[in-house]
């Protein structure tokens, strides 16, 4: 039998689990997804995942050192996925807007990570790749260095903010979301003129505050980025 000295590092970092899967960096986070997105999911611990992936919690410490690092793994990974098949080439507008459609569309995949990635720099390579994109996409079309990246912070924590929240409204049930739509075409739009004279007057078009101020947002980003740019942007 071969001894410890004999066996490649990569197969003894990837010892076999109970259930006869080789444990890994990204079967750790595969599992630590799936248990997030499972009902009643939102508590990650160590203890769970272990369970989950058939070994014992302490195995997961050779990989990770704690859960807070295997969230940002996960969120990581998620990053990678929405620009999976994203080749930057062309309009810069229309780059930007696919870019930031495919990073709210996957915040709105995975709600209950929505904050996480909204809030926090996981230091992964999808994230620097994500990164290097979204400037690579401004500086082609002709921003300064500084401009550049200005306007990628201002485009990306918009954009996820924004996501985030809608994240948060498509995770609450479906009767909390009727009602959070509804508020404002019977609550509000029903106070009394004395009282909320402003919201009375415009109390018709009060269905514009429900749904998504997404597509508006980014519009109005691009626009404002155009014109940084003059006639020729």
């Amino acid at each position: 039998m071969a001894t410890p000295e004999r066996i490649p590092a990569e197969r003894r970092r990837r010892r076999p689990t109970r259930n006869g899967s080789l444990l890994s960096a990204e079967t750790i986070t595969e599992a630590a997804l799936a248990l997030i997105e499972a009902p009643g999911g939102n508590a990650l611990t160590v203890r769970r995942l272990g369970a989950a992936l058939g070994c014992d919690p302490s195995a997961l410490y050779r990989y990770f050192p704690d859960t807070d690092t295997i969230l940002l793994a996960v969120a990581d990974r998620l990053i990678h996925d929405s620009l999976e098949g994203f080749v930057p080439g062309g309009n810069w507008q229309d780059e930007l807007r696919d870019f930031a459609q495919r990073l709210h569309r996957s915040m709105l995949t995975h709600p209950r990570l929505a904050a996480v990635r909204a809030s926090r720099v996981t230091t992964g390579p999808a994230e620097a790749h994500a990164v290097d994109t979204g400037l690579g996409i401004l500086l082609r079309a002709g921003f300064a260095p500084d401009r550049t990246v200005r306007n990628y912070r201002l485009f990306v924590d918009t954009v996820l903010a924004q996501a985030a929240v809608d994240a948060a409204v498509l995770d609450l049930d479906e009767h909390r979301r009727e009602q959070q739509g509804a508020a404002w075409t019977t609550h509000h739009a029903g106070l009394p003129a004395g009282q909320y004279p402003n919201l009375h007057r415009v109390r018709e078009h009060l269905g514009l505050m429900a749904g998504s101020a997404f597509p508006e947002i980014l519009e109005t980003l691009i626009d404002r980025f155009a014109a940084q740019l003059g006639p020729e942007g």
